[in-house]
């Protein structure tokens, strides 16, 4: 019987690239000399520092980008409030990574909802989906992709 496994993984290595490119970015901006900002990875986050809450919108937004840059969807980072301390202000973006259970429900929900002829198990932070047929297995994914849960899924070990 065709399976596959449904999980939300994030290259680390990739992020703590992406993370010195905004950096670098940051270094060439014209708005941001002078200012005290910048980027610290600590895995798997990044801690934004700088002068004030808009610039912090504008680094997240240049973090966003080169995350684009390097294939990692940026519905995998979740953004904490800005903190204020003294004229300084810090931001701490957050990577999720694994499916935590009630997501895993709802997207047990769904594929229960379409009537696809498959099976779906919970096995701690991953999916495993199992059916007759391998195009109800590419359903389940398209299914999974099209649907709106606020964090990006990769398939794997897909087995005939």
């Amino acid at each position: 019987m065709p399976s596959m496994d449904i999980v939300s993984e994030v290259n680390l290595e990739e992020m703590r690239n992406a993370t010195e490119n905004s950096n670098r970015v940051l270094s060439t901006r014209y708005d941001f000399r002078g200012v005290e900002a910048s980027f610290e990875w600590k895995s798997p986050a990044v801690k934004i520092k700088c002068g004030g809450d808009f610039q912090a919108k504008q680094m997240v937004d240049i973090l966003r980008s080169q995350l684009v840059k390097r294939q990692i969807d940026p519905n995998a980072m979740e953004i904490s409030k800005a903190e204020f301390s003294g004229r300084a202000c810090s931001q701490t973006v957050t990577i999720k990574e694994g499916i935590e259970k009630d997501i895993a429900k709802k997207i047990v929900k769904i594929i229960k909802d379409s009537k696809l002829k498959v099976q779906v198990a919970i096995l701690g932070e991953e999916l495993r989906v199992t059916g007759k047929k391998r195009d109800d297995l590419q359903a389940v994914m398209q299914l999974v992709r099209t649907s709106e849960l606020g964090q990006p899924f990769q398939f794997k070990n897909f087995k005939d």
